[in-house]
């Protein structure tokens, strides 16, 4: 069964939001195993320059970067990245399993984003929109994308 990793920066906090991730945990069950590794977010303090912003990336990077499990495919969210389908990220997915990769890792960032070293580290960037979510948001999308993927790559009803 395909690994799925999920590695946030910060805690859900909104009960809403919890709720739609286990729902949508619940039902990925059925396709992959799903890992999410929360990370904590570094403080912002109420005065903030470039120097402390790339502050706080570089200590988030150094979570983030040891978090990503060794042989994972590694798609990393980011506005510059490349923008999909739901048909497309589906067959992605596949592809990437035909690989012979057995884990996927997807990165969302903190507030204030990734550093070049998290970027550089990843397979591919992917983008859902040229919009700014919330990265609390996010992973409520990414995860009804991914099931949607596999309801897809099934041939399953949930996508028409």
């Amino acid at each position: 069964m395909l690994n799925i990793n999920v590695i946030c920066v910060g805690k859900l906090k909104e009960q809403y939001l919890k709720d739609a991730v286990s729902e949508y945990s619940k039902r990925l069950s059925k396709y992959c195993k799903l890992n999410f590794i929360e990370l904590s977010d570094e403080k912002l303090p109420d005065k903030i320059n470039d120097s402390i912003i790339q502050d706080i990336k570089n200590k988030e990077a150094v979570k983030i970067l040891n978090s990503i499990k060794k042989d994972s495919f590694v798609l990393t969210l980011d506005l510059k990245g490349k923008e999909y389908t739901s048909e497309n990220f589906s067959k992605k997915i596949e592809d990437i399993t035909v690989r012979g990769f057995s884990s996927i890792t997807f990165i969302i960032g903190g507030t204030l984003g990734l550093t070049n070293e998290v970027l550089q580290k990843s397979n591919e960037l992917i983008c859902f929109s040229k919009m700014t979510f919330p990265h609390q948001l996010i992973r409520v999308f990414l995860l009804e994308q991914v099931f949607r993927a596999f309801k897809i790559s099934n041939n399953e009803t949930y996508h028409w």
